[in-house]
């Protein structure tokens, strides 16, 4: 059945393009570069009716590449929007699609009870200022403050509320504090009577019992009932309805929206970490990266003479960066609609005639809330401008969504069934079914379709489109498309569910100049190749000045005589040099006898297990080789919370070496000469962060895609032959 042989198919490799960088940190968590993808360049795009989904952004020199939605974690993503209405998009409830079923009950405290110390003043003079008349948990003097923008019916500030939570738990109120600001986006139209009472609950019963209505929000879909019929036992709509007729939570809230903007937040969730911009509901890890350095600066500070208290402010004011100031915040792509992209049909199905005036290339995901808002724009664009239109489908499903790969399989199955025209009847079924792609699901659009259902399954299962759907992941990647919907229309790019206006636009001015090209001689046949001929390109793979050599004390893997040297800095207690380890296996699976691994050690000062795992693990390949080295390095990605020093003697122990020696080796620090030679070596080509890649001369920088490292190793091959 195809519901069986589904639910041991697809599943979803999290390897995001992300990196751990060094102080001083700027908004991607990561030294010298910034985020370039899902939450800041791609995010600079809000106006009223668009929207986009993206996902974890890398960054530049160490971070990741800007491949936002970057065939990783999937979590840098958001919503971006005009806010501070309660004005409704267009098909509204297809975003609720992010939350599950819920019920009504009171709001209850549990999780932030407690850890609910006022700002005593000292906050007010941070550029992303905190005062007692904002909800926050944990004490003023915690080394480390977020300050959280959100909204209480964005389904991405739902899921990254509960990453804040795990958050409170791991460092204590003593550690971290959360404040709360409200950023209701427009087009929800509960978000802001939600932010109301909110607020209201806040002012009548303290921070505590806000953070627990806010959790019961977030529970799941809101609406009047929700609102009114999760508040805390002893609050009623009267009693709120009573505290905001003063206008001073309106006010208040007002006064957050505008904060908001001034500071460069143009969507749901937004953050700022002791002043370090992050956006998107991103992974733990990602927050944690930016922690756990500012705990050590805080530190530091303290250590210095600055009282507790005043570290928010010292510290938020040095990271702080205007919005123009950002690395990576010159115009985005969606303000820049006048560049041609050369993106070529290569294929892919098509709804329309090819001698069409326009081409309209659409990059999607089928389990995307607003992939299925835009759908009905599109759809009228094919019936207004008929012949005129073509439409072209690319694959572009996002990893967080683990039901959109195999939606794409199924699509791409009834095409090779039944043509373009059965793809184009899965496509609608599909996004009709507005997100609900499980197993069951699928099997009755596939019996809807009239398939053979042994080979839907079997093409589901086994990835039969596999090929094709990572063609178009890299073309994605080659022509920016960051996140979904992505259009380009005749190579002008169009980002997001955008009003029906922003495409007719474009539309109506590509037809203009194709009626003039076809007047000139052009075969209408040819209109959309010869538009594009001259279109933009990605660039090529950065190369690096001459990198100084790697020696005989570096662990290897792979054949001496391997045409392409894949050179790894890496850390062993960096999450995203684990995260990348996995792609590292399949790129060598994927070039068997062709690649040879060199580890190059780059353990960053704020990760204190770092260096004595370095020293651990040389001391392997100084007794046993690379066997004794890889085995060791496997074990400590295996688990990075095993790299205290009673861990490493364990491990050392398992694998039978001379255990004194290891220990010997961290405590003698015998190894740091050559991790330190490793360290210059990667500087010396700009490399800051971890994990960072040099392949044959290239740079490839944050634990980015296969299609990524595939590209660069492809090059590589060709120019060694």
């Amino acid at each position: 059945m195809l519901v069986k042989l589904f639910r041991i198919g697809f599943v979803t490799a999290l390897s995001a393009a992300f990196a751990c960088g060094q102080a001083p940190p700027p908004p991607a968590a990561t030294p010298g570069a910034g985020s370039e993808g899902t939450a800041d360049p791609g995010a600079n795009t809000a106006s009223a009716g668009k929207d986009v989904e993206k996902g974890a952004e890398g960054a530049d020199k160490g971070a990741g590449a800007p491949r936002a939605m970057a065939r990783g974690a999937g979590e840098g993503d958001g919503e971006r929007i005009a806010v501070g209405g309660s004005g409704r998009g267009p098909n509204d409830d297809s975003i609720g699609g992010g939350f599950p079923v819920r019920t009504i009950a009171p709001a209850e405290a549990g999780t932030w009870t407690g850890g609910n110390e006022v700002d005593t003043g000292e906050g007010a003079k941070s550029p992303v200022p905190v005062t007692a008349a904002d909800p926050s948990w944990g004490s003023p003097k915690a080394p480390v403050t977020i300050v959280a923008f959100s909204d209480l019916e964005c389904p991405f500030c739902s899921r990254a509320a509960g990453t804040l939570a795990e958050l409170a738990k791991i460092y204590g109120k003593d550690q971290l504090r959360i404040v709360w600001k409200n950023f209701p986006l427009e087009f929800h139209k509960n978000a802001r009577p939600a932010a109301e009472a909110a607020m209201a609950v806040f002012k009548l019963k303290g921070a505590p019992w806000f953070w627990a209505y806010h959790d019961a929000l977030f529970a799941g879909r809101i609406d009047p009932q929700v609102i009114d019929g999760s508040l805390p036992r002893g609050l009623t709509r009267k009693s709120v309805d009573a505290t905001l007729a003063s206008g001073e939570i309106g006010k208040k809230i007002d006064e957050d929206i505008e904060l908001g903007k001034k500071i460069g937040v143009t969507g749901t969730p937004a953050f700022f970490i002791n002043g370090v911009h992050l956006s998107g509901a991103q992974p733990i890890d990602k927050f944690r990266a930016i922690i756990d350095e500012q705990i050590a600066t805080a530190r530091k500070t303290t250590a210095s003479g600055t009282a507790p208290e005043k570290v928010y402010a010292v510290l938020s004011a040095k990271n702080y960066q205007k919005p123009a100031d950002r690395p990576g915040a010159a115009p985005s792509q969606a303000e820049d609609p006048t560049t041609v992209w050369r993106v070529p049909v290569d294929g892919s199905p098509v709804r329309g005639k090819n001698t069409a005036l326009v081409t309209l290339v659409m990059f999607t995901d089928f389990q995307c809330p607003f992939c299925v808002r835009v759908t009905p724009t599109i759809e009228q664009l094919t019936r207004d401008y008929g012949d005129k239109l073509r439409i072209v489908y690319k694959n572009n499903p996002l990893p967080f969504h683990k039901d959109a790969e195999p939606a794409a399989e199924l699509a791409l199955e009834a095409r090779a069934q039944k043509g373009d025209a059965g793809f184009w009847k899965a496509h609608d079924l599909i996004f009709a079914a507005n997100g609900k792609l499980g197993p069951e699901d699928l099997e009755g659009i596939a019996k809807n379709l009239g398939l053979d259902l042994k080979k839907a399954s079997d093409a589901i299962e086994k990835k039969k489109y596999k090929d094709r759907i990572d063609q178009d992941l890299n073309l994605a990647d080659d022509v920016q498309a960051n996140g979904t919907p992505h259009f380009f229309i005749n190579g002008r790019r169009l980002v997001g569910a955008q009003p029906i206006d922003k495409f007719k636009a474009l539309i109506d001015e590509e037809i203009t100049k194709a009626e003039a090209l076809v007047k000139k001689g052009t075969p209408a046949a040819k209109l959309y190749d010869t538009i594009i001929k001259d279109g933009k390109t990605p660039p090529p793979p950065e190369k690096v000045k001459a990198i100084p050599a790697f020696t005989k004390d570096n662990p290897t893997k792979g054949p001496a005589n391997a045409k392409v040297t894949v050179q790894i800095f890496s850390d062993f207690e960096c999450p995203f040099c684990k995260r990348v380890e996995p792609t590292l296996a399949e790129l060598d699976a994927a070039y068997p006898g062709k690649l040879r691994f060199v580890w190059r050690n780059k353990p960053l000062p704020f990760h204190k297990n770092a260096m004595p795992a370095a020293l651990a693990a040389m001391e392997a390949y100084k007794q046993k080789g690379n066997d004794a080295f890889w085995k060791m390095h496997d074990a400590f990605f295996q688990d990075q919370t095993q790299l205290d020093r009673a861990s490493i003697e364990r491990t050392a122990t398992a694998l039978g070496l001379d255990v004194q020696k290891v220990l010997a080796a961290i405590d003698g620090q015998t190894y740091k000469a050559l991790i330190d030679a490793d360290i210059k070596a990667g500087e010396d080509v700009g490399i800051t962060g971890t994990p960072a890649f040099v392949i044959n001369g290239y740079l490839v920088s944050g634990a980015q895609p296969l299609g990524k490292f595939k590209k660069v190793v492809d090059l590589a091959l060709k120019e060694a032959k």
